[in-house]
């Protein structure tokens, strides 16, 4: 399953703070990915976060150099939040592209849910001059029983 997101990391956040974004809800569409894979929620044994890499899409001449720490976090309703995934002290020579280190917990509980959201948490250490609009882009397995076997 895959899940593609957007945040905005407005300008003149400050520097060395801790700065949370948090997603729009995203609708998991679980049932219906479930059900073309023949099987169902009640039948998912696992799932797991296998990738999770973020893209900065504008400004055009911008890049992750601006970035010392981020972390991502899991919520959903009823459900104590997680960290799915994060890197610290990030390179100086990061363009683009950035792959986070992803957490091994079980997550079905959060995508079984109709809906959750992602928590960003950055810590930034330049002064943004223009909003930042990153792409959040995150991959999951998930191990279930097939239907009628």
């Amino acid at each position: 399953m895959t899940y593609n997101e957007s945040i905005i990391i407005q300008s003149s956040t400050g520097t060395q703070l801790p700065f949370t974004v948090f997603t729009p809800d995203i609708q998991s569409n679980a049932e219906s990915t479930f059900a073309v894979n023949d099987t169902r929620k009640d039948l998912i044994e696992t799932i797991h976060l296998t990738q999770l890499n973020l893209k900065i899409t504008a400004p055009d001449n911008s890049n992750f150099r601006f970035l010392k720490k981020i972390e991502l976090f899991i919520v959903a309703e009823d459900l104590e939040e997680k960290r799915i995934a994060w890197k610290e002290d990030i390179p100086g020579d990061i363009e683009k592209f950035l792959s986070l280190h992803i957490s091994n917990e079980d997550l079905k509980e959060y995508i079984k849910k109709e809906k959750f959201t992602l928590r960003v948490n950055t810590v930034t250490d330049e002064i943004l001059t223009s909003d930042h609009h990153i792409d959040i882009q995150s991959s999951f397995f998930v191990d279930a029983k097939v239907l009628g076997q």
